[in-house]
């Protein structure tokens, strides 16, 4: 199966001539980037260890284990790790996305469908279209359209103050500064800049923050760490708070969410393989 090293720079996938190409990705780093890129083919990225996120111009978004980031054909992205990774990755060409989201999205990804991703990375690149791996191909296509979209995503503004600002909290996620003092260090009045945030990301400042929150409570939690860690991590005074918060604007305590989707993985296997970058 293909596997990328910093020493092995894999075949441009737009120029493989089939409807889908996979491959397996492993990731040694405890943090690494690929930096804003595009491609023609639209592309799934799903970790089996670790959590990816990826960032567009229009926002951030997450896959935990037991999900996946759909990117639609040539929407710039980055895509980014903070701890070992290994992840299958699938190259769709776009006459083939039909029933498939048109935007950057989170998508629940099936026991049968982690199966099929599976299989589809151990077929060859020129794999026959109309043999048994071409039909296998087919069959994960059509259950990659079947896969529900998961609500783990934080809007980005496009604003260059704003942005600047917003990779700032999303860095120091603790740091409980006030909106009007945000507007002091970029030169802004707080009413316009609370204006600006709601145009921008169609959330308030507050609920902006909330939704961050939720994002990198996921992230910590599907790592393993306590949730009393990732409270104080994020500035909550205690556990109860985080979860009160979570709970309020997820519909259910943190456990629960991770619990049913499978992602309470603190006995994950770190990666066998060298450290990579990939598209």
């Amino acid at each position: 199966m293909p596997v990328l090293h910093d020493q092995y720079q894999p075949q441009d996938p737009d120029r493989i001539d089939r409807p889908l190409y996979a491959l397996r990705i492993s990731m040694q780093a405890t943090r690494w980037e690929r930096p804003w890129h595009s491609h023609r083919k639209a592309q799934l990225l799903f970790p089996l260890a670790g959590v990816i996120t990826c960032e567009t111009d229009e926002g951030l978004w997450m896959a935990p284990p037991q999900c996946a980031v759909w990117i639609p054909g040539d929407m710039r992205h980055n895509v980014r790790g903070l701890e070992r990774t290994e992840s299958y990755c699938l190259f769709v060409e776009p006459e083939q996305v039909c029933g498939l989201p048109g935007a950057c999205c989170t998508l629940a990804v099936s026991p049968l469908l982690q199966e099929l991703l599976k299989r589809c990375v151990e077929v060859p690149e020129l794999y026959d279209l109309d043999g048994p791996q071409g039909r296998l191909m087919a069959v994960a296509l059509d259950e990659l359209a079947a896969a529900p979209q998961e609500q783990i995503h934080l809007p980005m503004p496009r604003h260059p103050q704003l942005r600047a600002m917003a990779a700032s909290i999303i860095e120091q996620p603790a740091e409980r500064r006030s909106l009007g003092g945000w507007g002091e260090q970029i030169g802004m009045s707080e009413r316009n800049l609370s204006r600006l945030i709601l145009a921008e990301t169609g959330l308030s400042f507050g609920q902006w923050q909330r939704q961050l929150h939720i994002l990198l409570g996921i992230k910590r939690l599907a790592r393993g760490e306590s949730v009393e860690s990732v409270a104080l991590g994020l500035g909550y005074e205690s556990a109860s708070a985080f979860i009160r918060m979570f709970k309020k604007a997820v519909g259910q305590p943190p456990a629960r969410f991770l619990a049913e989707r499978g992602m309470l993985l603190g006995d994950q296997a770190p990666s066998r393989d060298a450290e990579s970058s990939f598209g």
